[in-house]
């Protein structure tokens, strides 16, 4: 029987992570819920074990149950029904079998129902659940909007919402408005407090709301009159129980059709603040987005999987001119760049949610007692690097599933354009992953000051210090001439002083940062288990070397001239 999660060993592997074993040892607080949960792990392989188990149950849902039924809800979709989003009938199945499995409200400590699993493993059920259907796994993991809720709501909110999520009920955030897409700080939603019942009243239109008729909602509301801008919006909790809001539309979209996306009306629905106001947006929207863009950067790799899973079993199958077409160069060409992208992405995936879970797990046994200094320096350290990865993860997994998906339609020549085929499917769901949680070119934009002030630059000198096989040594070389081209790209650039340039720029010293790190992450993958990843080692460092060495050319031969006729030609389009 299929096992979305046993049949790829590549995903087990980033479980045996070197940093794991800090990361349980944080997480379960030396194991101290082992005395009072039966189910609590009481040591570092007893944990792991806990894991698998919970993955193997995963892969078997996503395998048997919810894969088989993507192709009836991407037919079917949800609709609106007297003002609620009513699911395709095949996500009712969906979410039963994932309530049934045990699989709501994972990353929760234990003491309000929860597994308190890290990130790190709820990443991993993402992947699985998303290569089984991309738009289930945006309902399924909006369950995570309850970190959001437990870092910064009251402990009387803990336990009043908490328990709901890890019995199956659903959450969403709201941030996005018609008039505030990217640029939240335009969010016109009005808050006002209702002294005689003491809450809060929610005023206004949602729009792009994913999943927007859930049970709970985080809101991002203007809490302050007269202000326009960050300082003055707040964060509500919204409880369906109370009524006020009404579902008036339901986009109609490319892709991720089992995803409901809609538009929200509130009129004078009761919520509830949570943590303190003016803090909405500078603290826990941005807390919410980290938390949503790996997210997305996991529902990215299981996308890719699926295109590439694809792709390899029709290019056996499939003879043209009297042999398998993927005995044909350009054919194998394709695949092995598509199974090195997927590598190479998962493994950037899982470092950066191994980051978050070292400084999350500091940061809640902070909540108990006050750190010590070796501690705090600890989850300063990891903050920040989960800080710096997260818009590389997000932004080059998304890229990478969106040229997954087109390749995989590209093996399968005429019949990848044909609706029968799951490969056109694949497609249109994974366009929106480079788009929805902030586009790569926000990313870019979240990136390019780490890029400049040389934090990612002594990341990767640090990396290429790491011992690698003997056989891989040639590849680690070819790096560390890569690594001298990015920094002289970099040079150039700040020299230039021009930040006209830097901006018109910072796409190509982007890519050359990822690419990079992830060369040398895969390259330590395939040094611990050259049986999975020393082939995708081998192409993807030859490919980052084309890519970096055509960027780095281009960057240090930019010069005011070409931004002219970049900006005449803008002109003349107009």
């Amino acid at each position: 029987m299929a096992n979305y999660y046993s049949d790829h060993p590549e995903i087990a592997f980033h479980l045996d992570h070197p940093l794991m074993r800090r990361i349980v040892e944080l997480k379960e607080k030396n194991y101290a819920d082992s005395k009072e949960y039966a189910d609590a792990p009481v040591d570092y392989e007893d944990a792991l074990e806990n894991y698998r188990r919970v993955l193997d149950i995963t892969g078997d849902v996503a395998a048997n149950i919810i894969a088989p039924n993507s192709e009836s809800v991407d037919l079917e979709g949800p609709h609106l029904e007297n003002g609620r989003m009513i699911y395709a009938s095949k996500t009712f199945e969906n979410i039963d079998a994932t309530i049934k499995a045990g699989l709501h409200g994972v990353s929760m400590p234990r003491r309000y129902g929860g597994l308190n699993l890290p990130n790190t493993v709820f990443s991993m059920l993402s992947e699985v659940i998303a290569a089984a259907d991309a738009g289930f796994q945006n309902i399924w993991s909006l369950q995570s909007c309850i970190d959001t809720l437990y870092e910064f709501g009251s402990e009387e909110q803990r336990q009043k919402y908490i328990p709901r999520v890890c019995n199956g009920e659903s959450m969403s955030m709201d941030l996005t408005e018609p008039d505030a897409g990217s640029d939240l700080q335009r969010v016109m939603l009005k808050a006002t407090y209702d002294e005689k019942e003491d809450c809060w009243r929610l005023n206004g239109v949602k729009r792009f709301i994913t999943n927007g008729d859930s049970d709970i909602h985080l809101v991002l509301a203007r809490s302050e009159e007269g202000t326009k801008d960050g300082r003055g919006l707040s964060m509500f909790i919204y409880d369906k129980r109370q009524g006020g809001v009404d579902v008036r539309h339901i986009e109609h979209k490319l892709g991720i059709h089992g995803s409901p996306t809609c538009e929200l009306t509130y009129k004078n629905a009761k919520a509830e603040l949570c943590g303190s106001t003016r803090m909405g947006l500078i603290k826990y929207v941005m807390a919410l987005m980290n938390g949503a863009r790996l997210g997305i950067a996991a529902q990215s790799v299981g996308l890719g999987q699926e295109a590439y899973n694809e792709g390899l079993a029709y290019a056996k199958e499939r003879a043209q001119f009297g042999q398998k077409i993927i005995e044909f160069p350009a054919v194998y060409d394709m695949l092995s760049r598509m199974k090195a992208k997927l590598d190479a992405g998962r493994s950037l995936l899982y470092q950066t949610a191994r980051y978050v879970d070292m400084y999350k797990a500091l940061e809640d046994i902070q909540r108990d007692r006050k750190l010590e200094a070796d501690e705090r320096a600890e989850m300063k350290k990891y903050s920040r690097l989960a800080d710096a990865f997260t818009p590389i993860a997000k932004g080059m997994n998304s890229e990478y599933a969106n040229q997954n998906a087109y390749d995989a339609i590209s093996i399968h020549g005429g019949s990848g354009f044909i609706m029968e085929y799951k490969s056109q499917r694949l497609y249109r769901d994974a366009r929106i992953f480079s788009i929805y949680e902030g586009t790569t070119q926000l990313q870019v934009v979240a990136a390019i000051r780490y890029i400049t002030n040389g934090t990612y630059l002594s990341i990767i000198r640090e990396m290429l210090e790491g011992q690698v096989s003997e056989a891989l040594k040639p590849l680690q070389q070819k790096v560390a001439k890569m690594v001298d081209l990015y920094e002289q790209s970099i040079n150039f650039v700040k020299e230039a002083q021009n930040q006209e340039v830097q901006d018109f720029l910072a796409r190509r010293l982007y890519d050359m940062t990822a690419e990079i790190i992830m060369a040398l992450l895969i390259l330590d993958d395939a040094t611990r288990a050259p049986e999975l990843f020393e082939k995708s080692a081998r192409v993807y460092v030859r490919m980052a070397e084309e890519n970096v060495m055509g960027k780095a050319h281009y960057v240090m031969n930019f010069n005011d001239e070409e931004l002219s006729a970049f900006r005449a030609n803008e002109e003349k389009a107009e």
